[in-house]
């Protein structure tokens, strides 16, 4: 074979094994015999085969499962609680020679705290306030990753699983607030009635057309189903004067 030849095509191959893309959601971190030289930006780059390498990694904002933790609140009730991290790497280098497996160790981080938070409170605060509580575990989180070059954008906690027995006492709680309130709308209705049928009352005490009228419209109720005839066994005036 003709050294020249065995020489171009050995060259080819060199030049085109160096070749890396690196997409515009992704930076490339350039190792040189292990040692770090560089980050390479989006596009078309090239490398020097078996001398260096490189580690890709995605500042695309990131989502993390936080997998049920049990828990015991500061009200000694057990509940299994789950969430949501969401992140972004702002420091390719720092998150890649600062900490070993970033993914695993938020994961690790997040777990804990969540812990940590949920349990210094009690089950009703976790169950009104769930932003308040996933606020609390992404400062705690942030704490910790300060020196990663890793920006916590945000925690959500998702579901939160009770002891069956604990659900029905809150059910049997949230039934007695319910009747609690109707009792008391209703009491309030009845003070009001009575207070606008003492009203009336004084107003047709000081108007005898107001009596007559009343009088007639009491009669025209009872006369509208036409099954009954009305009897005056003495006179108009005198019903007019009893009242008075």
């Amino acid at each position: 074979m003709n050294p020249l030849l065995f020489f171009a095509v050995l060259l080819l191959v060199v030049v085109l094994s160096g070749i890396r893309i690196v997409y515009e959601y992704k930076r490339a971190l350039k190792f040189r015999f292990g040692k770090y030289v560089k980050t390479l930006q989006p596009g078309f780059r090239w490398i020097i085969p078996l001398v260096e390498t490189i580690q890709k990694v995605d500042i695309r904002v990131i989502t993390i499962n936080i997998v049920s933790q049990e828990v015991m609140t500061e009200d000694n009730v057990p509940c299994s609680i789950d969430g949501v991290v969401f992140f972004r790497i702002r420091d390719p280098e720092k998150a890649v020679l600062e900490v070993e497996e970033y993914n695993f160790a938020i994961t690790q981080l997040s777990q804990a705290a969540l812990r940590d938070v949920c349990g210094k409170v009690e089950l009703d605060t976790i169950l009104s306030k769930r932003e308040e509580m996933g606020n609390n575990i992404k400062i705690t989180v942030e704490q910790e990753t300060a020196g990663w070059g890793i920006d916590i954008l945000d925690v959500k906690i998702k579901d939160i699983q009770l002891p069956e027995n604990m659900r029905r006492m809150m059910a049997n709680q949230a039934e007695a607030e319910r009747s609690r309130r109707a009792r008391v709308i209703l009491a309030q209705a009845e003070e009001q009635a009575a207070g606008t049928l003492l009203a009336a009352g004084k107003m047709i005490d000081q108007s005898p057309s107001a009596i007559k009228l009343r009088l007639y419209q009491t009669l025209s109720n009872i006369a509208a189903e036409k099954n009954s005839t009305i009897l005056f066994p003495f006179p108009e005036e005198a019903i007019h004067r009893s009242f008075k």
